[in-house]
Protein backbone atom coordinates (compact mmCIF):
# COMPACT_ATOMS: atom_id res chain seq x y z
CA UNK A 1 0.00 0.00 0.00
CA UNK A 2 1.28 3.66 -0.77
CA UNK A 3 -0.21 6.99 -0.30
CA UNK A 4 -0.33 9.45 -3.51
CA UNK A 5 -1.09 12.64 -2.96
CA UNK A 6 -4.32 14.50 -4.47
CA UNK A 7 -3.76 18.07 -3.77
CA UNK A 8 -1.70 18.05 -7.03
CA UNK A 9 0.07 21.46 -5.91
CA UNK A 10 -2.71 23.98 -6.09
CA UNK A 11 -4.50 25.28 -3.10
CA UNK A 12 -8.16 23.44 -2.24
CA UNK A 13 -9.73 20.16 -1.73
CA UNK A 14 -9.10 17.67 -4.47
CA UNK A 15 -12.31 16.69 -6.99
CA UNK A 16 -12.87 13.96 -9.23
CA UNK A 17 -12.79 15.49 -12.18
CA UNK A 18 -9.45 16.67 -12.31
CA UNK A 19 -8.23 14.01 -10.18
CA UNK A 20 -8.98 11.27 -12.79
CA UNK A 21 -7.74 13.47 -15.16
CA UNK A 22 -4.53 13.74 -13.32
CA UNK A 23 -4.33 9.61 -12.82
CA UNK A 24 -5.30 9.39 -16.77
CA UNK A 25 -2.80 11.58 -18.43
CA UNK A 26 0.44 12.45 -16.11
CA UNK A 27 -0.57 15.94 -16.43
CA UNK A 28 -1.32 18.29 -13.59
CA UNK A 29 -4.92 18.89 -14.75
CA UNK A 30 -6.11 21.29 -11.75
CA UNK A 31 -3.46 23.52 -12.22
CA UNK A 32 -4.32 23.61 -16.21
CA UNK A 33 -7.92 24.02 -15.58
CA UNK A 34 -7.23 27.08 -12.77
CA UNK A 35 -8.62 24.82 -9.80
CA UNK A 36 -9.74 21.48 -8.42
CA UNK A 37 -12.92 20.35 -9.97
CA UNK A 38 -15.73 18.13 -10.13
CA UNK A 39 -17.47 15.59 -10.09
CA UNK A 40 -17.16 15.42 -14.24
CA UNK A 41 -14.27 16.15 -16.24
CA UNK A 42 -13.57 19.78 -17.11
CA UNK A 43 -15.05 20.71 -20.54
CA UNK A 44 -11.64 22.25 -21.25
CA UNK A 45 -9.94 19.16 -20.15
CA UNK A 46 -12.20 16.40 -22.05
CA UNK A 47 -10.04 16.28 -25.30
CA UNK A 48 -7.09 16.04 -23.02
CA UNK A 49 -7.89 12.89 -21.87
CA UNK A 50 -9.15 11.60 -24.86
CA UNK A 51 -5.89 12.14 -26.52
CA UNK A 52 -3.26 11.78 -24.02
CA UNK A 53 -4.67 8.81 -21.63
CA UNK A 54 -2.68 5.73 -20.69
CA UNK A 55 -5.42 4.12 -22.88
CA UNK A 56 -4.92 5.72 -26.24
CA UNK A 57 -1.20 6.05 -25.50
CA UNK A 58 -1.19 1.87 -24.94
CA UNK A 59 -3.46 1.38 -28.39
CA UNK A 60 -0.94 3.66 -30.20
CA UNK A 61 1.84 2.11 -29.19
CA UNK A 62 0.41 -1.69 -30.35
CA UNK A 63 -0.67 -3.09 -26.92
CA UNK A 64 -3.83 -4.59 -26.63
CA UNK A 65 -5.84 -2.63 -24.13
CA UNK A 66 -9.15 -3.06 -22.55
CA UNK A 67 -11.84 -0.74 -20.73
CA UNK A 68 -13.56 -3.74 -18.71
CA UNK A 69 -16.63 -1.15 -17.63
CA UNK A 70 -19.82 -1.89 -19.40
CA UNK A 71 -21.43 0.86 -20.38
CA UNK A 72 -24.96 1.70 -22.05
CA UNK A 73 -24.89 2.34 -25.73
CA UNK A 74 -25.09 5.67 -26.88
CA UNK A 75 -23.41 7.39 -23.52
CA UNK A 76 -23.30 9.79 -22.44
CA UNK A 77 -26.27 11.01 -24.46
CA UNK A 78 -27.77 14.72 -24.82
CA UNK A 79 -28.95 14.94 -21.32
CA UNK A 80 -25.91 13.40 -20.02
CA UNK A 81 -23.22 15.49 -22.25
CA UNK A 82 -22.38 17.32 -18.97
CA UNK A 83 -21.82 14.20 -16.41
CA UNK A 84 -18.77 12.88 -18.24
CA UNK A 85 -16.51 10.99 -15.93
CA UNK A 86 -12.89 10.40 -16.73
CA UNK A 87 -12.42 6.57 -17.55
CA UNK A 88 -15.44 6.12 -20.05
CA UNK A 89 -14.57 9.58 -21.61
CA UNK A 90 -10.61 8.07 -22.03
CA UNK A 91 -12.11 4.53 -23.36
CA UNK A 92 -13.53 6.35 -25.89
CA UNK A 93 -11.18 7.94 -27.17
CA UNK A 94 -9.04 4.92 -27.29
CA UNK A 95 -11.73 3.16 -29.45
CA UNK A 96 -12.58 1.04 -26.12
CA UNK A 97 -15.71 1.94 -25.07
CA UNK A 98 -17.70 -1.48 -26.25
CA UNK A 99 -18.28 -3.07 -23.65
CA UNK A 100 -22.68 -3.28 -23.26
CA UNK A 101 -25.27 -5.49 -21.92
CA UNK A 102 -24.62 -8.95 -24.00
CA UNK A 103 -20.57 -8.67 -22.97
CA UNK A 104 -21.96 -8.10 -19.04
CA UNK A 105 -24.41 -10.90 -19.17
CA UNK A 106 -21.04 -13.26 -20.59
CA UNK A 107 -18.98 -12.25 -18.14
CA UNK A 108 -16.44 -10.25 -20.72
CA UNK A 109 -17.65 -6.56 -18.90
CA UNK A 110 -17.82 -5.80 -15.45
CA UNK A 111 -20.59 -3.50 -14.33
CA UNK A 112 -19.07 0.13 -12.53
CA UNK A 113 -20.86 -0.67 -9.06
CA UNK A 114 -19.69 -3.80 -9.55
CA UNK A 115 -22.75 -6.59 -9.30
CA UNK A 116 -25.21 -6.12 -11.90
CA UNK A 117 -27.99 -5.05 -9.74
CA UNK A 118 -28.35 -1.44 -11.36
CA UNK A 119 -28.54 -2.56 -15.06
CA UNK A 120 -31.05 -5.09 -13.49
CA UNK A 121 -33.60 -3.01 -11.85
CA UNK A 122 -32.69 1.05 -12.93
CA UNK A 123 -31.69 0.25 -17.41
CA UNK A 124 -34.33 -2.85 -17.76
CA UNK A 125 -31.49 -5.47 -18.55
CA UNK A 126 -33.99 -7.54 -16.19
CA UNK A 127 -32.42 -10.83 -18.15
CA UNK A 128 -28.90 -10.26 -16.53
CA UNK A 129 -27.32 -12.62 -14.31
CA UNK A 130 -27.60 -11.53 -10.67
CA UNK A 131 -23.27 -12.00 -9.77
CA UNK A 132 -21.70 -11.59 -6.67
CA UNK A 133 -18.94 -9.23 -6.15
CA UNK A 134 -16.60 -12.61 -6.07
CA UNK A 135 -18.11 -13.92 -9.55
CA UNK A 136 -17.31 -9.50 -10.92
CA UNK A 137 -13.83 -9.60 -9.77
CA UNK A 138 -13.20 -13.72 -10.95
CA UNK A 139 -14.65 -11.73 -14.56
CA UNK A 140 -12.09 -8.89 -14.50
CA UNK A 141 -9.47 -11.11 -13.66
CA UNK A 142 -10.48 -13.46 -16.94
CA UNK A 143 -10.35 -9.87 -18.88
CA UNK A 144 -6.90 -9.01 -18.11
CA UNK A 145 -5.49 -11.79 -18.80
CA UNK A 146 -6.26 -11.54 -22.50
CA UNK A 147 -4.81 -7.84 -22.72
CA UNK A 148 -1.29 -6.17 -22.18
CA UNK A 149 -3.52 -2.95 -19.91
CA UNK A 150 -7.26 -3.48 -18.49
CA UNK A 151 -8.90 -0.37 -16.68
CA UNK A 152 -11.71 -0.50 -14.43
CA UNK A 153 -13.68 1.77 -12.44
CA UNK A 154 -15.51 1.91 -9.37
CA UNK A 155 -17.50 4.82 -8.32
CA UNK A 156 -19.59 3.62 -5.34
CA UNK A 157 -16.80 3.94 -2.53
CA UNK A 158 -17.03 7.94 -3.16
CA UNK A 159 -20.84 8.22 -3.22
CA UNK A 160 -21.13 6.30 0.02
CA UNK A 161 -18.21 8.85 1.46
CA UNK A 162 -20.75 11.87 0.42
CA UNK A 163 -23.48 10.61 1.80
CA UNK A 164 -23.59 6.87 3.17
CA UNK A 165 -22.83 7.26 6.73
CA UNK A 166 -20.93 5.43 8.15
CA UNK A 167 -23.30 2.18 7.92
CA UNK A 168 -22.90 2.87 4.26
CA UNK A 169 -19.16 3.18 3.95
CA UNK A 170 -18.93 -0.27 5.44
CA UNK A 171 -20.85 -1.79 3.04
CA UNK A 172 -19.35 -0.50 0.21
CA UNK A 173 -16.00 -1.27 1.12
CA UNK A 174 -17.13 -4.92 1.70
CA UNK A 175 -18.40 -5.41 -1.27
CA UNK A 176 -15.17 -4.23 -2.99
CA UNK A 177 -13.33 -6.76 -0.18
CA UNK A 178 -15.43 -9.78 -1.69
CA UNK A 179 -14.59 -7.94 -5.21
CA UNK A 180 -10.49 -7.91 -4.82
CA UNK A 181 -10.87 -11.78 -3.26
CA UNK A 182 -12.53 -12.72 -6.40
CA UNK A 183 -9.92 -10.90 -8.52
CA UNK A 184 -7.30 -11.83 -6.64
CA UNK A 185 -8.03 -15.49 -6.39
CA UNK A 186 -8.16 -15.45 -10.25
CA UNK A 187 -5.52 -13.06 -10.92
CA UNK A 188 -2.23 -14.98 -13.00
CA UNK A 189 0.33 -13.39 -10.35
CA UNK A 190 2.81 -12.27 -13.38
CA UNK A 191 -0.07 -9.50 -13.78
CA UNK A 192 0.49 -6.33 -11.84
CA UNK A 193 -2.73 -5.09 -10.43
CA UNK A 194 -3.03 -1.34 -9.93
CA UNK A 195 -5.93 0.13 -7.59
CA UNK A 196 -5.96 3.91 -6.63
CA UNK A 197 -8.27 6.20 -5.61
CA UNK A 198 -8.70 10.08 -7.36
CA UNK A 199 -8.65 11.45 -3.63
CA UNK A 200 -9.13 11.19 -0.29
CA UNK A 201 -13.14 10.31 1.04
CA UNK A 202 -14.43 7.39 2.19
CA UNK A 203 -11.83 7.38 5.28
CA UNK A 204 -13.64 9.90 6.90
CA UNK A 205 -17.52 9.98 5.69
CA UNK A 206 -18.09 13.60 8.37
CA UNK A 207 -16.77 15.48 5.93
CA UNK A 208 -16.88 14.31 2.35
CA UNK A 209 -13.85 14.88 0.22
CA UNK A 210 -10.74 15.13 2.63
CA UNK A 211 -7.09 16.38 1.31
CA UNK A 212 -6.01 12.94 2.99
CA UNK A 213 -3.53 11.20 0.65
CA UNK A 214 -5.53 8.94 -2.03
CA UNK A 215 -5.16 5.08 -1.61
CA UNK A 216 -2.96 3.73 -3.58
CA UNK A 217 -2.59 -0.53 -3.52
CA UNK A 218 -0.31 -2.41 -5.47
CA UNK A 219 0.23 -6.34 -5.90
CA UNK A 220 1.79 -9.12 -8.30
CA UNK A 221 4.30 -8.21 -10.97
CA UNK A 222 7.09 -5.84 -10.27
CA UNK A 223 4.94 -4.35 -7.44
CA UNK A 224 7.69 -2.97 -5.29
CA UNK A 225 8.45 -1.01 -8.33
CA UNK A 226 5.68 1.34 -7.53
CA UNK A 227 7.11 2.56 -3.80
CA UNK A 228 8.55 5.62 -4.94
CA UNK A 229 5.56 7.13 -6.43
CA UNK A 230 4.19 10.29 -4.84
CA UNK A 231 1.06 11.97 -6.37
CA UNK A 232 -1.20 10.85 -9.18
CA UNK A 233 0.71 12.50 -12.12
CA UNK A 234 3.15 9.29 -11.40
CA UNK A 235 0.47 6.79 -12.22
CA UNK A 236 0.53 7.22 -16.20
CA UNK A 237 4.44 7.09 -15.93
CA UNK A 238 4.58 4.38 -13.88
CA UNK A 239 1.99 2.24 -16.18
CA UNK A 240 3.62 3.44 -19.24
CA UNK A 241 7.28 2.49 -17.88
CA UNK A 242 6.03 -1.11 -17.07
CA UNK A 243 4.47 -1.83 -20.51
CA UNK A 244 7.55 -0.75 -22.16
CA UNK A 245 6.12 2.21 -23.83
CA UNK A 246 8.27 5.72 -24.02
CA UNK A 247 6.72 8.79 -22.19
Amino acid sequence: MLPLDARLDVPGTPQSGTGQAALLTGVSAAELNGGHFGPWTPVGLRPMVESRSVLRRAVEAGCSAAFANAYPRGWPGARGSRRVAGPPLAARGAGLLDRHEERLGEGEAVSSEIVNDGWRTHLGHAGLPDITADQAGSNLARIASNHDLTLYAHYATDTAGHRGGMHGAVHALERVDRFLRGLLSTLDPSVLLFIVSDHGNIEDVRTGHTQNPALGLVAGNSSDQASELRDLRDVTPFVLSFLEIEG
